[in-house]
């Protein structure tokens, strides 16, 4: 009997992005946020209720009999945004952990049932997981999709390793291997995650405080420091957004940018055309020097912070260097970019650079040292950009899930049964427990 496809679903701070395996890209790709009428959360109680959309698959699932009906008056993703006015809106993942299991019990469910539109009794699905992730956390998650979606079978991968797997299809990586160095870089916050043969080095992970909504804030900042006509206040969250993803790109050097905009600023600057929201007046905004600034946080992020100065080249290389020593070429060799915030033109012919150069200025001390009379064989840095990258880990779970050992690699709904959901702490790729 042939299956139907397994479900993907990657669940990230600032955006989910779901869809069935096989396909290049998720079906839905959607804020992570959740508009309910929860006590004390609602901020307009005397309203009418609006019935939240129920397909009769969900409206006689396991969640509406645990549940009241109030419970299911809710909305998920971009609806919950427009409907925050008068329902209480919620973000259930932090950082990358779930911090609200019942809302994410909602949100799930909606992405399958209004979404998805499938019987998740039919799937096996593919969920994704942070690095160094509570095996209680996995546990948690077992629990809601075998008791109230009933899915045949689970599997939880860790992203970074997925984002590995979807760059194979780059063409630039020589083999099909599960050692690099991941840089992740979505909206709410950076990773850099060695992995080597699939196995995380946890010890050596390290996070950077800057992602897209830190460089979003910074180029509205520019904005109101530079524009001589006023962005009205309600778009100019949007409007940087927008600059940001059209014009923004990493420079090589700052200064000599700073002069080529200086001496031929009608080649170089851009005018964005925008609507007013409320009025629907169309404006012009002067693109200039936020085009460079913008990404160029990453490799000096004293322009935005007191707090943190380590520039990202250095964080990669300090992640490399605390690696067990016969890991590390295989961890430069294959730098792997994940995330839409690494999506900037030239983000990894920038990095490859300036990695290069520390390994270099390693290599040549330690040359002087010896006298000249060691000479250490050059480091090879590869920093892999390909085009799955924005949405790479879903990707990555979509090729993994398409493989016939995915479903010797999953738990079936017959062995939660017997076992429970400690089974989630057992990883069968790696025939380890968690």
């Amino acid at each position: 009997m042939s299956r139907l496809a397994p479900v993907v679903i990657d669940n990230g701070t600032g955006y989910t992005k779901m869809g069935f395996a096989g396909n290049t890209d998720p079906q839905f790709v959607i804020p992570t946020a959740i508009a309910t009428r929860d006590a004390g959360s609602a901020s307009a109680p005397n309203l009418p209720k609006k019935p939240a959309f129920l397909s009769s698959a969900a409206s006689s699932s396991h969640l509406a009999s645990k549940r009241g009906i109030d419970d299911l008056d809710f909305f998920i993703g971009d609806e919950a945004l427009a409907n925050s006015k008068t329902y209480g809106l919620s973000y259930p993942i932090r950082h990358g952990q779930i911090e609200n299991w019942d809302h994410m019990e909602r949100y799930w469910e909606q992405s399958i049932f209004k979404y998805l539109r499938c019987e998740p009794e039919d799937h096996f699905f593919l969920l994704t997981e942070p690095p160094l992730n509570a095996p209680e956390n996995r546990e948690n998650t077992a629990e809601i999709f075998f008791e109230s979606f009933n899915i045949q079978g689970l599997y939880i991968a860790v992203q970074a390793v997925l984002a590995l797997a979807a760059s194979w299809t780059s063409g630039k990586s020589t083999d099909q291997t599960l050692t690099g160095t991941v840089i992740d870089s979505g909206d709410g916050v950076t990773h850099v995650i060695p992995v080597a043969e699939g196995y995380v080095i946890g010890s050596s992970i390290r996070h950077i405080p800057i992602a897209g909504r830190d460089i979003t804030a910074f180029v509205q900042q520019l904005l109101r420091e530079h524009q001589e006509i006023a962005i009205p206040p309600e778009d100019s969250l949007d409007v940087a957004r927008r600059i940001k993803e059209q014009y923004s790109y990493v420079c090589p050097d700052i200064v000599k940018e700073f002069k080529k905009f200086d001496q031929e600023p009608h080649k170089y600057f851009k005018q964005l055309d925008a609507v007013h929201s409320v009025t629907q007046k169309s404006y012009k905004v002067d693109v200039g020097y936020e085009r460079f600034l913008a990404p160029e946080i990453f490799f000096n992020p004293e322009i935005v912070s007191s707090d943190f100065l380590v520039p990202l080249p250095e964080v990669v290389d300090q992640v490399i260097q605390t690696s067990p020593i016969d890991t590390r070429r295989g961890l430069y060799k294959n730098i792997v970019l994940s995330g839409g915030s690494t999506m900037f033109k030239d983000f990894g012919k920038r990095l490859q650079r300036d990695i290069k150069r520390l390994t270099d200025q390693r290599l040549q001390t330690s040359e002087d040292m010896s006298g000249g009379s060691h000479k250490a064989k050059p480091i090879d840095v590869n920093v892999i950009a390909h085009k799955k990258q924005r949405h790479a880990v879903w990707f990555g779970g979509s090729l993994m899930a398409c493989t016939d050992q995915f479903y010797s690699f999953s738990h079936t709904k017959a062995e939660y049964e017997e076992y429970g959901p400690s089974i989630c702490r057992h990883n069968r790729v790696f025939n380890s427990l968690a």
